[in-house]
This record gives C-alpha cells, structure tokens and sequence, in this order.
C-alpha cells in the first residue's frame, strides 16, 4: 500500500488502466448509445489510454529514471500529454483533458492531500473542454469521484477508494440523468470508461488485483454518494446545461490536433459550436485536440485554419462506418480471395520459421510488445483483403482486439486467433490452407492451436511468488500453459520433468523450441528423454532465438 504516488506507481496506474480497459473494451463498445450509438467508446478510451501508456514508459527511459522514479508530476504531465496527442473519441478528449488536470496538481506531489485536491481541478478540467456540458456521462462520474475525495481526510488509499466507489455509484446513476440511456438500459459508456481507469489508480495504491467489472455488480449495495447540481443552462466556461441535444445527429465525426495560441480558442470554440454539436477542446500551452460532429467537415477543419495548424485530421462519416461495420459481420466470400497470415514473434529464427509457412511476421521486442498502432500497420502491409492474426502472447489480446476493430471499419476482413505461444501459432500455420473458405480456415487453424498444449522454460528474473512457491532472481521456471510449475536450478533437469508432465496426457508430436540462452546440448538431452519415455512420439527442434525464454515446448 502506497502512502504516496511517485513516477513507479504512475506508470503502474498507466499500464493497469490499460489492462483492464482492455478487457472491458468490448462492453464499454455495447454501451455506447450516447451522443451517437456508433459503438466504439471502449475502444477510443483504450487508444487514448494506450497513447498515454507509451508516452510514460518513453519518458520514463528517456529520464533514466531510478527505482522510485521521483515525483509523479513528470510522469503525469506525460500521461496527460500522451493522452492529448493520441486521444479518440469523444470520451477520449475529455479523458485526456481529465488527466491534464489531475497532472497540473500533482506536479506539486503525490501525497493524500495532493490527490484529494487534484481530483476536483480533474473534473473541473473535464467539464472546461466540453461547450455543453450534459449530466449522466463521464463528466458527472468525475464531479462525484472528486466531491467524495475532498470531503475526507483519511490516507491516500483512502482517498482512492473512496473516489472509485463513488465514481461506481455515480455511473448507476447515469440513466437517471440521461433519457437516451434509461431508454436503452445502460450506463454511460464514458462514465464506465473512467470507473475503470479510477479503479486502476486505488488498485495501484492499495496493492490488489483491479477494481473492474466484476465489482459493479455489487456497487448498488454501496451508499449513494451526492454530486454537484449543475442544473441549468450557463455559458461554455464548464457549467452544465443540464440537457441533451435533440435526436438527428450530424454526418460527420471531426478530430484534429490544432497547433494554436491561447488568445485564438474562444473564437474557434463559437464558430465550431455554430458548426455542429459535441464539441470538446482540450490542451492547453499552444497544443489542442479538437472534437466536434458537424454536416461540414470541410468547414469544421477550415475553422482550425482560421485559429492555427491543424493536422492528424481524422473524418469519420457517421453511416459509412456503420454500413462498413454491419459488412464486416455478413460479407459473402469472394470468389477467388486473397489472404494472408500474420505471425507476431520474437526471435529470428521464429520469425524465419513462420516465413518459410507462408506467414508474413510483426517482430516483437519482448521489453514492449506492439501497441495497437504497429499491428493495424502490419496488417495493412500484408495488402491482402482478409488477414488471419497469429498473436502468440495473450497478452496482445487487448491491443489486437482494437487494431481489429479499426481494421474492419476500413473494409478488412480480419481474424485474430488468441494463440498464446509460438508453437501454437506454428501448428496453426502448419494446417493453413487459402484455398479453404475463409471461416473453413479459420475454424481449421483455431482447432490446431487450441490442440497444442504448450509449456516455457524461463529464468525468474526476481524473487516472486507463484502456483509451485517462492522463487529467487535466477532459478529456472518450468510453465506449462502459462503457470509456474516447476522451480530449480538445472535447466535440463526442470526440463525433462517439464516434458515428462506434458507428455504424461498423451501425444503425437512434439516441437522444441530453443531460445538465444538455452545451455548446449538441452535438446539433445530432451530428444533422448522423450524417445525412452515416449518412443512413438516424433520430435522436432528448432532454434527460435527467442530472447524471453530459453525454451518453448509444444505438445500436439
């Protein structure tokens, strides 16, 4: 349990957020109805969160920064400023404007006093961007969040949870304050998006596993926590009109970043709201993410001309992409299909394996896997219409799950197999055939990994606890399916007993995987023990190269 929050704990909050936002991107999706039911809010906080996850970790390395990390302030004006930079959405802009001014109070320090202070200039912050504010969205969530922190006084965990809770307790509420969402029966898609991110930030004070889905299940048993009356119609300073805008939505979702000095915001903020509706500004220090729903985007985009540069300009027409999105669930097979596989690895000789399958290959760095933005890019290289994604780590889930959903919105027909090592990703490549129907192939490639049963040799790389015990920075882990289940010294030893438990199910074919640091002669000693064991079992090794693990075993 933290009693203060450093540049550690914000990169800790950052990746947490991102992990659980990940995870309930695909709900936070089915719950967006509000201000337009295009279903892509989860997956706009994740971008914008995955943005400002990055620009931490970049700061962090560039600083050199010791265990400890300093103060939060650097590392949150990081998050902030990666959030602007790479915010979507509607909810994303106003996310990052959200974090902007949490960073300007914590740039004075992490203690309980700090945050119980920074939460209200976060919200106060949020509600400035957006030109007409409505309750019953994230805007109302982040005013509870910082009237139940600022009225106790307790530690910094405390403060954390009693935000979170009350943030929940909030969300509850949303269709209360907001028709559209009573009408369809949820909550606010915003408003869940900054549970989840709240709920990261007390899981990193307080030390447990997240605060996520499962605990709004149980938030309606948690007292009701007030909130500010913003009722009212009042100007663009912040103040909540206290209605939503009537149905009819404009065609055009538009969002830049705008290079412009402060002086020039208020006339660019009359003359979008004159343009259209939803709209949020939130930056500050000449850098700008603007937002707005308009029929003209042509002018929305000229009005940031007026103002000062605009660029990264992202045009979304409303009905094509729900048109190209219900297309991606029904189109019908084409008649002579192009399609490629994409295998992410690390590793050349993995990677030179997948290539000579016929795969084309996303190299992995294992210290930062690839964010959302570098697999919809490589998806994009292989140029073909339908793409199968071999990820090989479940912990690309996430980010693939989001570069999937962009992908279709373009046209793409896009599969990604959740295969969770390499060897399951080489026994679906083994029985990949494009010639097959598309969903033929898929399901052929899917069976193939989901039979392989996989296992990792590895070395801890610091004391820690797991399902076989304690283990010390150096001891060699045996892994089968992704757990700890054996702890020793001698590679080989945890080796063969690792193969042994494999095998002990059943099996026709086993595939050794060497990595850079294996120990000479581990294969040889692994083939001769499965043959005693085993003699009807074939077993072939390659040498991956992996850098991650010495070994990777696959049972099929």
């Amino acid at each position: 349990m933290l009693d203060t929050l450093d540049a550690t704990a914000v990169r800790t909050w950052c990746r947490l957020a991102l992990t659980a936002l990940g995870q309930a991107r695909e709900e936070i999706d089915a719950l967006n109805v509000y201000p337009v039911p295009d279903g892509d809010t989860g997956t706009n906080l994740y971008l914008t969160v995955e943005a400002a996850t990055e620009a931490v970790e970049s700061a962090g390395a560039a600083a050199g920064e010791p265990a400890g990390g300093g103060g939060p302030g650097p590392a949150t004006a990081a998050m902030a400023r990666g959030a602007l930079i790479g915010a979507r959405g509607n909810s994303g802009v106003i996310l990052a404007q959200w974090l902007r001014g949490l960073a300007e109070v914590l740039a004075e320090g992490g203690d309980a006093a700090t945050l119980r202070r920074a939460l209200p200039r976060a919200a106060e912050a949020a509600y400035q961007a957006v030109a007409d504010p409505v309750e019953g969205t994230l805007l109302s969530v982040a005013a509870a969040a910082a009237l139940a922190a600022a009225d106790q006084d307790g530690t910094l965990a405390d403060t954390a949870r009693t935000a979170c809770i009350a943030a929940r307790t909030a969300l509850l509420r949303t269709p209360e304050q907001l028709d559209v969402l009573a009408e369809a029966g949820v909550v606010d898609a915003g408003g869940r998006g900054l549970v989840t991110v709240l709920g990261a930030l007390a899981d990193t004070v307080l030390g447990h596993t997240p605060m996520g889905p499962m605990a709004l299940r149980h938030a309606a048993d948690l007292p009701t926590t007030g909130h500010p009356d913003h009722g009212g119609h009042t100007d663009h300073a912040g103040h909540c009109e206290g209605h939503a805008r009537p149905a009819g939505h404009p065609a055009f979702e538009v969002i830049y970043l705008l290079e412009a000095p402060d002086e020039a915001l208020p006339a660019l903020r009359d003359r979008l709201a004159a343009l259209g509706d939803s709209l949020v500004v939130g930056g500050g220090d000449g850098l700008w993410r603007v937002h707005v729903h308009v029929d003209d985007a042509g002018a929305a985009v000229e009005a940031g001309v007026g103002a000062g540069r605009p660029y990264r300009i992202r045009i979304t027409h409303f009905a094509e992409a729900a048109a190209r999105a219900g297309e991606a669930g029904r189109r019908p097979e084409p008649s002579a299909p192009g399609r490629a596989v994409l295998s992410v690895v690390s590793g050349d000789g993995l990677a030179e394996l997948c290539e000579q399958a016929g795969s084309a290959v996303l190299h992995a760095d294992p210290d930062r896997p690839p964010a959302s933005a570098e697999l919809a890019d490589a998806v994009r290289r292989c140029a073909a219409p339908e793409v199968v994604v071999l990820l090989n780590d479940p912990e690309l889930r996430a980010a693939a799950g989001a570069a999937a959903d962009q992908l279709r919105a373009e046209g793409l027909r896009i599969a990604v197999l959740p295969t969770r090592s390499p060897v399951q990703g080489l026994a679906a490549l083994a029985v990949h055939d494009a010639s097959r129907r598309f969903d033929e192939d898929v399901v052929a490639m899917t069976s193939a990994a989901g039979a392989t049963r996989y296992a990792e040799l590895a070395v801890a790389e610091g004391e820690s606890w797991t399902m076989a015990g304690v283990c010390q920075a150096g001891e060699v882990l045996g892994l089968i399916d992704g757990d700890v289940v054996l702890i020793g010294a001698d590679p080989a030893a945890v080796a063969g007993t690792l193969l042994e438990r494999m095998l002990a199910s059943g099996g026709e074919l086993v595939t050794l995987v060497l990595g850079a640091g294996a120990p000479g002669g581990l294969a040889d000693d692994l083939v001769a023990h499965a043959r005693r064991q085993r003699p009807e079992v074939d077993t072939v090794v390659y040498r991956g190269g992996q850098e991650s693990e010495l070994l990777l075993i696959g049972v099929e």
